[in-house]
């Protein structure tokens, strides 16, 4: 059993996506299932279903679990690749999309690196993610912003969950591909005036008394 006090790493990318998307799925327990998560989940039972194998000096192990105290971080590696002269190891991520500007993916990444670096004592210098619909894999270096940016998450990830609160909705584009926009309804959550209208009616009756 899972120590509740360790973070999924599944929560960064949920976090650096869209904190309340964090809070929804890890803080009131919610999911909802659409086609592209379907297909993720798809490609993630593809990968972890394949056997361990050797190839060109490279094993590579699948579904391999990754935990680290020290970070306060639990979850499980796609692909994890091991060169066998130099033992160095590299974690491959699956993607079910493509390559991103924003961070969200390579965060998640660098948090399986950074388990890795504490499981197995050596240096992670980078890590890949693989994007089914452009069947390409792209090499992540683990730099040093990168490190920085993901440790911020991770800490802002525990204060979130140790609060137990769900952020305010904020309506994006990106809303539109959240397996969670019927449960969020960040259009109208987003412009909820109620409160303000309670407010204003409350300050109209002071005025006419």
């Amino acid at each position: 059993m899972e120590d509740p006090r360790l973070i999924p790493i599944s929560a960064l990318q949920h976090f650096a996506f869209c904190p309340r998307q964090c809070a929804l799925i890890h803080n009131e327990q919610i999911w909802s299932e659409n086609f592209l998560t379907a297909q993720g989940r798809l490609l993630h039972q593809r990968v972890d279903s394949q056997d361990p194998e050797t190839r060109k000096g490279i094993r590579m192990e699948r579904g391999v679990s990754v935990c680290s105290e020290k970070l306060g971080l639990t979850g499980k590696l796609d692909l994890l690749e091991i060169d066998l002269k130099s033992g160095t190891p590299t974690p491959v991520e699956y993607k079910r999309g493509r390559p991103k500007i924003e961070d969200w993916d390579r965060i998640q990444l660098c948090a399986q690196a950074l388990c890795l670096e504490k499981m197995m004592g050596v240096s992670v210098e980078q890590g890949a993610l693989w994007y089914w619909q452009i069947r390409r894999r792209i090499q992540v270096p683990i730099e040093s912003d990168l490190r920085e940016r993901t440790h911020e998450v991770i800490e802002q990830v525990r204060s979130l969950l140790e609060s137990g609160l769900t952020p305010k909705a904020e309506f994006a584009k990106k809303c539109k591909a959240c397996s969670l926009f019927d449960q969020c309804n960040p259009q109208l959550t987003s412009s909820d005036q109620s409160r303000r209208y309670v407010e204003t009616l409350f300050s109209q009756d002071e005025i006419e008394l």
